[in-house]
């Protein structure tokens, strides 16, 4: 049931990951999916998006398909991702390569249309890690610094996510943007002490633990991992 309170305030967040991989889209997808299943509007973003695929409908970036079949508003590919390049590389080096300049500001600009549609939840994803180079003087951080809102960190649990967590947490702080909580997302079944790892996280990291989600094999995982999101949990963040 969804609490009215709650909805005094649409909310918005940048979602960023520890690194590449680390399961940004399919944990949004889950954030998505789960505010559905409770009668929340939804819309997502992935304004950068590096690396595209055939499809009947002609090259398409996976990631954002993935965005689209969980977003309630009537949003088109092009309006979920307004850049997106053939090679899955960095952006500033993609965009080098297409001829292409891109901006933070410009950037933020289209997110903000989206905003303004004034889903009950937008998340606006990331592309690689928060410190991602858009170009040589600016980063993805530079996109949620220039909106103003708040970050929801992935943590992608294998080995070395101690230190990525731990140092991305920080940059995120420094950069003066609030880090509203972070995600363990287990994509590694067999990361060695697991439970032990996790409980340093939440001993360390200046934010709260949202969510917890195992590692999922089932076809359908992003239904699958909702369940293991707290819908008013991350919306009172």
């Amino acid at each position: 049931m969804r609490n009215e309170d709650t909805l005094l305030k649409k909310k918005i967040f940048f979602v960023t990951g520890t690194d590449t991989d680390s399961g940004k889209t399919f944990v949004s997808c889950s954030i998505l999916c789960a505010a559905q299943g409770q009668g929340y509007s939804t819309a997502a973003i992935k304004p950068v998006a590096a690396g595209v695929s055939n499809s009947s409908q002609g090259l398409q970036n996976e990631d954002v398909i993935a965005l689209a079949e969980h977003c309630s508003l009537p949003l088109t590919l092009s309006d979920i991702n307004p850049v997106c390049f053939k090679e899955p590389i960095a952006p500033h080096i993609a965009a080098g390569r297409e001829g292409i300049t891109l901006n933070a500001r410009n950037i933020a600009e289209q997110c903000q249309k989206i905003i303004n549609m004034q889903a009950d939840l937008t998340l606006i994803e990331g592309a690689g890690g928060w410190k991602v180079p858009l170009s040589e003087q600016e980063t993805m951080a530079d996109i949620a610094k220039t909106l103003g809102i708040p970050v929801i960190l992935i943590v992608g649990m294998r080995l070395g996510c101690l230190n990525h967590a731990l140092l991305t947490a920080q940059s995120i702080l420094a950069d003066g943007v609030s880090l509203s909580g972070w995600i363990a997302n287990q994509i590694d079944p067999e990361m060695s002490v697991y439970q032990e790892n996790l409980s340093t996280l939440v001993n360390l990291m200046p934010a709260p633990m949202l969510a917890e989600i195992p590692r999922l094999d089932d076809e359908d995982g992003v239904s699958q991992a909702s369940r293991f999101i707290d819908v008013e949990k991350i919306l009172s963040a």
